[in-house]
């Protein structure tokens, strides 16, 4: 029996095609991985492709990893010699060898998000601009989004002509680019930009991958940018050996996953790729092993809702399953109270453990409150995109000095650690040095190495003439054979004394940051067991500068996830609980409300979809009437994406573990006409897991109090009632619906079209009938 014969008729069709450019839309759940692996080994076995002549990329390290292992497993000899990485990994790697071509030294340093930071503080108080008005996040944000475009600061200067802002930005990232290049560094997004640079204007580096890739297939294609897709349409372009271009280009993706807008993804790559690439051949992967029938028809009647798409549908042969579910909350405190208690008692009955969950959210925001329950309920969890390893002080401090070792340009790093530990060097000695530096179009460092000539440093260069001496003196034993990265790292902690003083300091945060340090040091040692070539100081900080949160995800770990929406593309859990499924969160109000509502409220839709197929075999998804957001009461109706999923698919649960009496009136709210109503209504309890279910519904008219003034004997008299209009200072025109007498004030309830339902204290607000 054949590996192939273990796939589906549409994923042999993908396999087997070997000639042309070849479109993959794959479903969430539909085996796009096997397929990929699978056509690696077939182009190599059956069609004797040189394992050398294959490139395949992807998007993270995690799936890189995932990809690399099965592809060893299943092509066995020779597998080493195919390219699988990430984009990111896959470009460093064509620098290394080219981008002196370019100006810069091989040994360039690639800059995370705070060093970013740091070297736009230093741009913007260079060129006087008020980060007041314009912080260095929102300029940065600005500079990658014209990187992810290709476009150059020579262009955005251009088109910036007239404009007060835009030129403020095109200095800055004029200043930017040339302080990167004098530090020799690069900025991630830099690592595309430049790799499509070194093509455009280096024939012989492009023929050269041209020539070594003639088999190319990228993973998750609906996340790529313009960057991106330059990139891969330029290695693309090679010639077969009768001079003809064949575009043997294999994309894999799912227009219906484009979730990184934000990021500078366009779907347009994804959805337009037949014109792109003439003569495409379309395969449909929609058959999903990982869900059940009811979360893959719940997720169906979302999705199709959205215009902007390809037309497919996801079908499994597995089971039916448990009806997804929905509970509207009284409020976020209930919610979180209420999911965290059930995954308990799903753990304790023994039905599941707590890696099989997974809690997710539109915003990080929202998890504190999950938090503080699982606290309390001694439940363990662990939440991706938190504090990044990396960017913890004592690492950055280490980090910098190898840096600083590896690539004495990179002025982030040196700066970082001229005076860690305490040298008696200052701000003052730093900045002259500074000055110095860009006056002489010179490093940084080598400023230092100048200290005695400096003006002004007279008195304090005698504290900077050790520093650059230690920095040489480690230096010079890195090229001693036989010297490991191992013994560098311990040279560094001893001669600075670096270690030394956290141990003196003997508090339970010098002990955690000494064991950080160990850790770190493990990283080390096991990037020099297990690298692929020639383990060096540059490829241990480029293996550290490429890694994500998600990479350090252990799903085999006895813990619940936390994560937001857009952290869990690309993984699965048994059980999902969809939190915060509320207009104005998801879809969120800037999306609601913003230039192009329809383009954004699809973006959100298609996040939707992400989340409800993460779930395998259980979803629960949940609102809150009343959440706490910013410091301020909000009142939300359900989210739109819970209305465009048929009642019959979905459970109704009740938000109360308390037996509610037939007859109860409550206010609610109709999903089907987006108006408000009172229900009668019974729920009886489900044996095992203390939920309730829906026995018993009727609905009767919602009756709206009439308009009515209040008086108070100390408040004074309101001029406005429910149902009047009123303008608030803040929120704008917004309707009364409540008003309720408190000990010293009223509580005005008021609906605001842009900012949703507000409760407001009325000597406070100052509301003004309209």
């Amino acid at each position: 029996m054949s590996i192939y014969d273990t796939l589906n008729p549409e994923q042999q069709r993908a396999v087997f095609h070997d000639k042309g450019p070849l479109l993959i839309l794959a479903g969430a759940g539909s085996g796009k991985t096997r397929v990929l692996t699978h056509r690696i080994a077939y182009l190599i076995e059956e069609r004797e492709v040189n394992p050398w002549n294959i490139l395949a990329i992807t998007f993270t390290n995690k799936a890189a990893k995932e990809m690399r292992e099965r592809v060893d497993k299943i092509v066995g000899y020779g597998s080493e010699s195919i390219w699988v990485s990430t984009f990111h990994s896959t470009c460093v790697r064509i620098l290394r060898r080219y981008i002196d071509t370019l100006g810069y030294d091989r040994s360039f340093t690639i800059y995370d998000t705070d060093d970013q930071k740091s070297l736009m503080r230093e741009v913007c108080k260079y060129l006087e601009i008020d980060t007041k008005k314009m912080n260095e996040r929102g300029i940065l944000s600005v500079i990658s989004k014209a990187k992810d475009e290709l476009v150059s600061p020579e262009e955005f200067a251009l088109r910036a002509q007239g404009d007060y802002q835009q030129s403020k930005y095109a200095q800055a990232y004029t200043e930017y680019q040339k302080r990167l290049k004098l530090n020799n560094a690069l900025d991630f997004d830099d690592l595309i930009v430049k790799t499509v640079e070194l093509f455009q204007t280096n024939k012989e580096a492009l023929n050269y991958y041209q020539n070594r890739f003639r088999y190319i297939m990228v993973d998750e294609y609906q996340d790529t940018n313009t960057a991106q897709f330059r990139l891969i349409h330029l290695l693309s372009m090679g010639l077969n050996e009768y001079g003809e271009r064949e575009y043997n280009l294999c994309v894999v993706g799912d227009d219906d996953q484009s979730i990184y807008k934000f990021r500078g993804a366009n779907i347009h790559n994804i959805l337009n790729f037949e014109q792109a690439f003439p003569n495409t051949k379309v395969i449909k992967l929609e058959q999903n092993y990982r869900s059940t029938k009811s979360i893959l028809n719940t997720a169906n009647e979302v999705i199709c809702n959205n215009k902007g798409r390809k037309d497919k549908s996801l079908w499994t042969d597995n089971e039916e399953g448990q009806p997804v579910c929905f509970t509207q909350f009284a409020t976020d405190f209930e919610e979180a109270d209420q999911i965290t208690s059930e995954i308990k008692r799903y753990v304790e009955a023994g039905e599941a453990g707590y890696n099989d969950f997974a809690i997710l959210y539109r915003t990080n925001a929202q998890s504190r409150l999950f938090e503080e329950k699982l606290i309390l309920r001694n439940i363990p969890y662990k939440i991706v995109g938190g504090v990044n390893f990396y960017s913890r002080r004592e690492i950055k401090d280490i980090l910098a000095y190898l840096k600083t070792i590896d690539n004495g340009m990179d002025s982030i790093a040196v700066k970082r650690i001229i005076n860690v530990p305490r040298r008696g060097i200052g701000l003052t000695t730093i900045d002259k040095v500074n000055d110095y530096a860009i006056r002489n179009d010179i490093s940084f460092y080598e400023a230092l190495t100048r200290a005695q000539s400096i003006p002004g440093l007279e008195r304090t260069a005698s504290k900077i003439t050790p520093f650059v001496s230690l920095i040489e003196g480690l230096k010079s034993r890195l090229t001693k054979e036989g010297y490991s990265l191992n013994e560098l790292i311990d040279d560094i902690l001893d001669a600075t004394g670096y270690l030394r003083e956290l141990e003196e300091d003997n508090s339970e945060e010098a002990k955690d940051r000494i064991a950080n340090i160990d850790e770190l040091v493990n990283k080390l040692v096991s990037y020099e067991e297990n690298a692929e070539e020639e383990p060096t100081l540059s490829g241990f900080l480029e293996e550290v500068a490429l890694v994500s949160d998600i990479d350090s995800l252990d799903e085999t770990n006895e813990h619940i996830v936390l994560m937001t929406l857009h952290s869990a593309k690309g993984l699965e859990f048994p059980y999902v609980y969809l939190s915060g499924m509320e207009e104005g969160i998801f879809p969120g109000y800037m999306a609601i409300h913003a230039e192009n509502p329809e383009e954004e409220i699809e973006e959100e839709r298609r996040l939707c979809y992400v989340g409800i197929t993460r779930a395998m075999k259980g979803l629960s998804l949940s609102a809150a009437k009343q959440r706490m957001l910013r410091g301020e009461t909000q009142f939300n109706r359900p989210s739109r994406f819970i209305n465009e999923i048929p009642r019959y698919l979905l459970k109704m649960n009740a938000s109360s573990p308390k037996k509610i009496q037939s007859g109860y009136q409550t206010s609610d709210y109709d999903f089907n006409n987006h108006t408000p109503f009172e229900k009668s209504i019974e729920f009886e309890k489900s044996s095992g897991t203390g939920s309730y279910k829906q026995t018993q519904i009727a609905y009767k008219p919602y009756s709206t109090p009439e308009p009515k003034q209040f008086a108070g004997n100390n408040m004074g008299t309101l001029d406005y009632g429910v149902g009047d209009t009123v303008k608030h200072i803040k929120f704008g025109t917004g309707e009364v619906i409540d008003i309720v007498m408190g000990g010293k004030d009223y509580e005005v309830t008021v609906e605001f079209p842009n900012f949703g339902v507000k409760k407001l204290l009325s000597s406070f607000a100052k509301l003004v009938k309209i």
